[in-house]
């Protein structure tokens, strides 16, 4: 593992389709360039990508055209986590086998007992030889057993916290993670400012404004907590608000994938008012 731990601006990458709902390679490839000309410090696949719509032969492929686009320039973070153990070890395995920096992983579900749960992540760990996220969404982990699960797992060194409420939740984790655990945030970068304030290291948000996101994190990282706030309300915020929905399509607006699909089930469709909304936030922030 590398000496000095991953932090920073980890978008999680969409996964471009065609109108025949096919992945979109180019588009991929595309939106892979455009986060990393924005300067970020690292590219994610999750449940973002919509990962858990696609098919084991499609999921290695995403992975596999990430990393080749990448050319090791960031490191790439892979979603492999599954509901058996079994499966995430071989999901494990085979990113690492494709070139992945680290893979992440949900927990169990909560009415899995604690020694189950820390069972499934020393098993990831003994199987392969990457760094691991655990991801805390979801399903709380908490702080105290995030520590017992990195001291048994030489593998698990990070941790996605976006669990409900989110600022909270990280500054728990990093309470309990300090000097084994580097903690980032996620919950789509809606509580950045609040999550780097209690120590976290870095965040995982839609991969539509990156460079917005990086100027946050640089101008954080130099003490001017000022000019960070003022640009996450006026670049990043407004998008926030409107939902999930519009990332792909303001990647379209933006020439950087070829079309807006969602795969089936797709999310519910602006009404009118929404529509209006959002249009509105893209003519202010240039984005046509």
């Amino acid at each position: 593992m590398s000496a000095q731990p991953m932090r920073g601006v980890f978008p999680v990458l969409v996964t471009p389709f065609d109108e025949q709902d096919r992945i979109d390679e180019d588009s991929l490839r595309s939106v892979v360039d455009f986060n990393l000309s924005a300067g970020v410090h690292g590219l994610t696949i999750a449940f973002a990508s919509e990962i858990t719509k696609l098919t084991e032969t499609e999921r290695s492929r995403v992975a596999e055209v990430v990393i080749d686009q990448t050319r090791g320039r960031v490191p790439v973070v892979v979603n492999t986590g599954a509901v058996s153990t079994y499966a995430t070890v071989r999901y494990s395995r085979q990113a690492e086998d494709l070139g992945a920096t680290a893979v992440m992983c949900t927990p169990p579900p909560a009415d899995v007992p604690s020694n189950e749960r820390r069972s499934y992540f020393k098993a990831i760990s003994d199987a392969i030889g990457i760094p691991i996220f655990i991801q805390e969404a979801s399903t709380a982990v908490g702080g105290s057993l995030l520590r017992q699960i990195a001291e048994e797992s030489e593998r698990v060194r990070y941790a996605k916290v976006e669990s409900a409420p989110p600022a909270q939740k990280v500054y728990d984790a990093v309470q309990h993670g300090v000097g084994l655990v580097t903690v980032f945030g996620g919950a789509s970068g809606s509580f950045l400012l609040e999550e780097l304030r209690r120590g976290s290291q870095g965040t995982m948000p839609w991969p539509s404004r990156p460079h917005a996101f990086v100027q946050v994190w640089t101008h954080w990282q130099a003490g001017d907590e000022t000019t960070a706030r003022n640009i996450w309300e006026r670049d990043i915020a407004p998008l926030l608000r409107v939902g999930g929905l519009v990332h792909k399509e303001v990647l379209h607006r933006q020439g950087v994938i070829k079309c807006a699909r969602w795969r089936a089930p797709a999310p519910t469709p602006f009404d009118t008012i929404t529509q209006w909304e959002f249009d509105e936030i893209c003519e202010r922030l240039g984005i046509s």
